[in-house]
């Protein structure tokens, strides 16, 4: 069975950056979110991705940005992948393709049809789910996810709430093409904690196992 990806978003420092990639993980996410506790410059992240190794990719998360606003920033800090976590609509999707993670919220009433959605379009290249309210740091019901997770042939990315005492359950019930966590390994509010991370990796591959 292929192992499960690992991508830390919210990464603003070198020292995490290290830590990430001496546990095995997959992607780095740089904020680009105005009202996030994670924000990062664009400058100051394209000068951490001179710290990544190589196979770790860099990921820009942006949400509710326009065509423009997404232009501006990958000018001064191109990344391997962009994420959208908003509303965002189809038209700007596509345009700021390919390469796309597209972030949709868990609704057992909505789900089905959001993956449906933006599994069809060749420049989102995986699908992120999230719980209800995205960035807000709770875990969603896996079980009421698991009997949508074959509708489409994209990567699904599981976040919301993960956390090194919970990732484990997370992959062994629905086996997805990775994980994402952000506030999972923080001491506090935007600061990353080594050990958890550490933590959350070593839960991924004991679930992977």
């Amino acid at each position: 069975m292929p192992r499960t990806r690992i991508k830390v978003c919210g990464v603003t420092d070198s020292d995490t950056i290290r830590a990430c990639a001496d546990n095995g993980v997959d992607a780095i996410g740089f904020v680009f979110v105005e009202d996030s506790p994670r924000l990062i410059d664009p400058e100051e992240a394209f000068a951490l991705t001179a710290c990544l190794p190589a196979f770790v990719s860099s990921v820009g998360v942006f949400r509710d940005a326009s065509v423009d606003d997404f232009a501006d920033v990958e000018e001064l800090c191109p990344t391997i992948y962009t994420q959208f976590h908003g509303d965002e609509d189809v038209d700007t999707v596509v345009r700021c393709g390919p390469d796309i993670i597209k972030g949709i919220a868990f609704d057992p009433q909505t789900i089905g049809r959001e993956l449906m959605k933006w599994g069809s379009y060749d420049e989102v290249c995986a699908i992120l789910i999230d719980a209800s309210t995205p960035g807000a740091g709770k875990a969603f019901d896996w079980q009421q996810l698991a009997p949508f997770t074959q509708l489409v042939t994209k990567p699904i990315i599981i976040a919301g709430g993960l956390t090194p005492e919970n990732v484990g359950e997370a992959v062994r019930l629905l086996r997805p093409y990775g994980v994402d966590v952000s506030s999972g390994v923080e001491s506090e509010r935007g600061v990353k904690d080594v050990r958890k991370i550490a933590a959350f990796c070593e839960a991924v591959r004991r679930a992977d196992a």
